[in-house]
């Protein structure tokens, strides 16, 4: 069975141990399952990787509390971000000759931060405490940071969001710095490493 009918998912092996219970890469032929699978938070692992990039390709583009920064383009249609998925596979095979799917899910191991900061209050004062990012928030970061940076070079442009988050997954496959979700990343693990 071929994902989008087209592309193989049987070779995708993740290559991050603790990644590997969370990336689901089971061959399913359309990655969409109406939140049949999801009906937990913790049960994120059963849902299709692809059908996860769909899913955040829905949620509008705010950050933090920044509500106004929306992606306005698709958010609660799923047949748009279907189709628009299959397009940024078609131009990540055009542009890599490879299989898109795996090239994705590299991406993904490669964009996902590994600690992040929190806040820890102590008589009074607030101190920065760098923490370890549990596997699952892991993968939600990643593709959160891949869609909005899609989302944001698309903005006021004339390159389209499948070009753009074709360009973004190719760049955190090959660990770029033009890819948002590498800088973000790096930047992370930067500002944990500070707050030690």
């Amino acid at each position: 069975m071929k994902i989008f009918n087209k592309w193989d998912m049987d070779g995708i092996k993740v290559q991050d141990i603790a990644l590997q219970p969370y990336i689901n890469a089971s061959p399913i032929l359309i990655p969409r399952s109406s939140g049949r699978l999801g009906l937990n938070r913790l049960w994120g692992k059963k849902i299709p990787i692809v059908e996860r990039l769909m899913n955040k390709m829905m949620v509008a583009g705010h950050r933090g509390k920044k509500h106004k920064l929306t992606s306005g383009k698709n958010t609660g249609k799923a047949v748009k971000a279907y189709i628009m998925v299959e397009k940024v596979f078609a131009i990540i095979e055009q542009k890599t000759k490879k299989n898109p799917v795996e090239v994705y899910v590299k991406a993904l191991e490669n964009a996902a931060p590994r600690e992040e900061i929190t806040t820890i209050e102590y008589g009074g004062a607030r101190y920065p405490q760098a923490v370890d990012m549990a596997p699952q928030r892991r993968i939600d970061v990643a593709l959160r940071l891949m869609v909005q940076g899609a989302y944001q070079k698309a903005w006021n442009s004339k390159k389209k969001t499948e070009e753009c988050l074709a360009d973004e997954i190719i760049y955190a496959y090959s660990i770029d710095t033009k890819s948002a979700a590498i800088a973000k990343k790096l930047e992370l693990e930067r500002q944990a490493d500070a707050s030690r």
